[in-house]
């Protein structure tokens, strides 16, 4: 479990430590205040991570070796024009300090880039060994209709697409988890099959359908709310949700209506309480938030753990605040039109 994040300098961040939740952490704020920056960060460190610790004859990190797979893994995953790009941008050379620091230390890392990097990272700490766990990324798109020859034409083409995409593709392309933890994973997927309407598969002519008891029916004739709950139905099937490991969710709720946003909130809270999944979320959705309290209130009697953090634009930088409740974490601009929206629509007497 990653315990916390220290970040100088990064885009619209001049400084920022955030401490973070074993269980569930909710990133809020308006557009261009970063979220999906913090998202993106953290992914691409912890994916480095695990991608070069399942690679036979890699037995432990070194140096050279993690500064030339962590660049290149930011520039994939940012696509900036060069690496300096992300750093905070003030009259002269700047640099950028990331350090990520984990339950387990042997685990912890550190990194730095200045404004003027093309494609080089200064590893300042090394880790000791590399995760062993796999990190999810859904971006704000579902994946499921693009998936049929995505990979194999996106590592053999050139294309602007940021390579979290390519990185969901192959998780989701994975077997189906058999054995023992078939029953566990059942209780996870069946409140998803029910709101999907039916079951996710994979066919040996590698795209996705939706079946029931109509047939089946592929990926593009489905909702794309139905679709998105179908990405997060797979990687649970397959294991890749289901033990001990990283989800970053980037806006659960685009394209979603509030019934299915519902069981989004559902599907978090099962998979960082039962599951033990390390859920980060990016957010500005007030009807997603409340139904997260929902959530966490009916968990009264049992641990949740939870963190949130708001961010707040201060002249041409970020700030955040963060605890353990929404309300401690300042007002949200975008939260606050939703609610007044609420008020004129019944102040107007419609």
């Amino acid at each position: 479990m990653l315990n916390s994040l220290n970040v100088k300098r990064l885009t619209v961040f001049p400084e920022v430590n955030l401490n973070f939740s074993k269980k569930l952490n909710v990133i809020i704020g308006e557009n261009g205040t970063g979220k999906t920056h913090l998202l993106k960060i953290i992914y691409s460190a912890v994916a480095t991570s695990w991608e070069e610790g399942k690679k036979p004859f890699n037995n432990s990190p070194t140096k050279t070796l993690m500064q030339s797979r962590l660049a290149e893994k930011l520039v994939n995953v940012f696509r900036p024009e060069s690496l300096g790009r992300l750093a905070r941008r003030k009259q002269g050379r700047n640099r950028c300090d990331i350090q990520l620091s984990f339950e387990n230390p042997q685990f912890d890392f550190a990194f730095s880039f200045s404004t003027n990097s093309k494609t080089e990272v200064l590893l300042e700490k090394v880790p000791e060994s590399w995760l062993d766990i796999a990190p999810v990324y859904l971006p704000t798109r579902e994946l499921l209709t693009i998936f049929p020859n995505f990979v194999s034409v996106y590592e053999g083409h050139y294309l602007e697409f940021e390579e979290t995409w390519r990185d969901t593709c192959l998780l989701l392309g994975a077997p189906l988890q058999r054995g023992p933890k078939e029953k566990r994973i059942q209780e996870l997927l069946a409140p998803l099959e029910l709101a999907m309407g039916g079951a996710i598969i994979l066919d040996k002519n590698g795209r996705f359908y939706l079946t029931n008891e109509s047939g089946r029916f592929e990926m593009p004739l489905v909702a794309e709310g139905q679709r998105k709950l179908a990405m997060l139905a797979r990687l649970i099937a397959n294991g890749m949700l289901l033990d001990k490991g990283f989800l970053f969710w980037d806006e659960p709720e685009a394209n979603l209506n509030p019934l299915l946003i519902k069981q989004v909130a559902r599907s978090i809270v099962s998979l960082s309480q039962q599951a033990e999944i390390q859920v980060f979320i990016a957010t500005h959705s007030l009807f997603l938030l409340r139904e997260l309290e929902i959530l966490m209130t009916a968990h009264k009697n049992s641990p949740f753990s939870a963190r949130f953090f708001g961010l707040h634009f201060s002249d041409d930088s970020v700030l955040v605040r963060q605890g353990d409740e929404i309300d401690e974490i300042g007002e949200i601009t975008t939260l606050d039109e939703q609610l007044a929206q609420s008020d004129r629509f019944i102040q107007s007497g419609i």
